[in-house]
């Protein structure tokens, strides 16, 4: 079938470099093709209620630095209502979509996957800050916050060490504990906390008190949102209610740890929660070129027919992989990375 329309959607959570991906549809799309784009709002919900808008030239210019989404998002599962799916499948047919390019994480492309296996054309492409999309070796929006959240440690240091303070800084990472590793190593952290590595919380003191014994009085601990002490399987919440897609929302770790190293050696100790501006505010460099190759190549791969699949970073190459494979497992921290960050502890 020859393609004349195609959709974009953004879901899940916002994250720096939607804009750049949008554009790079568009104007391979539109510039280079003559094809029509159709943005989807608000994500799968936009296949839901119909809403969708013309995206053309015009529309993209000036978007590449801006963070956020022109079309909007939110975590909507179509299949968790019961005609949900029903009509995604309409408004697609209603609107002459030929094929979708779905942008999002493991939920988004877990639910594109599930249409895909029913039919539909699509492209997905991977964002997520916290980098836990398995097949590529970088999603976009993962280098901003991990730049974000260095840049918040630097600023830290020198408030710790002006009060012979500790630092607890909080970052995102639900399951990985990507971003928590690499900012505290290009930070110079202390100590990091991963979901990936159950923590002792009396280790982590020891490492502090360890370095007091050496004469620094201020220490930097980064702790990703998902990292659990080893005697509780449970996550710190902010709440009991859960999202569309089961997940309950973290947050608190951070001051569960500041107040246990309080208390247990007695240095004034004190948190800071870094939350969403992780995943606000304009992209950096690597991730606008990132988001825009992997718009490029879906849109090479839309009119290939190349379906069902996902845009990768492998090695150096923007490659496509079965979108079944990408959504099967989290990609979780390389411990190679995590023992070289353990090399400066304490």
């Amino acid at each position: 079938m020859s393609i004349r329309r195609i959709g974009i959607l953004t879901g899940g959570g916002d994250c720096p470099g939607l804009n750049a991906v949008i554009r790079a549809v568009v104007r391979k799309a539109v510039g280079h093709h003559g094809l029509e784009v159709l943005g989807i709002r608000e994500g799968w919900l936009g296949l839901m209620t119909g809403d969708l808008t013309p995206l053309g030239l015009d529309d993209i210019s000036g978007i590449l630095p801006k963070g956020g989404t022109i079309l909007r998002t939110s975590r909507t599962n179509p299949f968790k209502t019961e005609d949900g799916p029903r009509r995604v499948l309409e408004t697609l047919a209603t609107h002459r979509i030929d094929a979708l390019i779905p942008v999002g994480g493991e939920d988004t492309l877990g639910v594109a996957l599930k249409f895909a296996e029913q039919g539909v054309k699509l492209v997905g492409i991977p964002k997520t800050i916290d980098n836990d999309l398995d097949c590529t070796d970088y999603t976009f929006g993962f280098d901003t916050a991990v730049t974000t959240a260095t840049d918040a440690i630097d600023r830290l240091h020198t408030t710790a060490e002006s009060h012979h303070r500790v630092m607890v800084v909080e970052v995102m990472g639900r399951h990985a504990g990507w971003i928590a590793t690499v900012a505290g190593i290009a930070g110079g952290a202390d100590c990091i906390l991963v979901p990936e590595v159950p923590f002792d919380i009396e280790e982590v003191c020891e490492l502090v008190q360890r370095r007091k014994a050496r004469g620094k009085d201020f220490s930097i601990v980064v702790v990703a949102e998902g990292a659990k002490p080893k005697d509780s399987k449970v996550q710190v919440t902010t709440t009991d209610k859960v999202d569309a897609f089961g997940h309950v929302r973290l947050g608190g770790i951070g001051t569960v740890v500041s107040e246990e190293i309080e208390r247990r050696t007695g240095i004034e100790t004190r948190v800071t929660i870094l939350g969403h501006i992780q995943r606000g505010g304009s992209p950096t460099p690597f991730d606008r070129v990132l988001a825009t190759r992997f718009g490029i190549k879906a849109v090479d791969m839309v009119l290939a027919g190349d379906f069902g699949k996902m845009v990768a970073l492998q090695g150096n190459q923007i490659v496509a992989v079965p979108l079944a494979d990408a959504v099967r497992r989290l990609k979780t921290l390389d411990m190679g990375l995590y023992d070289i960050a353990k090399v400066f502890f304490g």
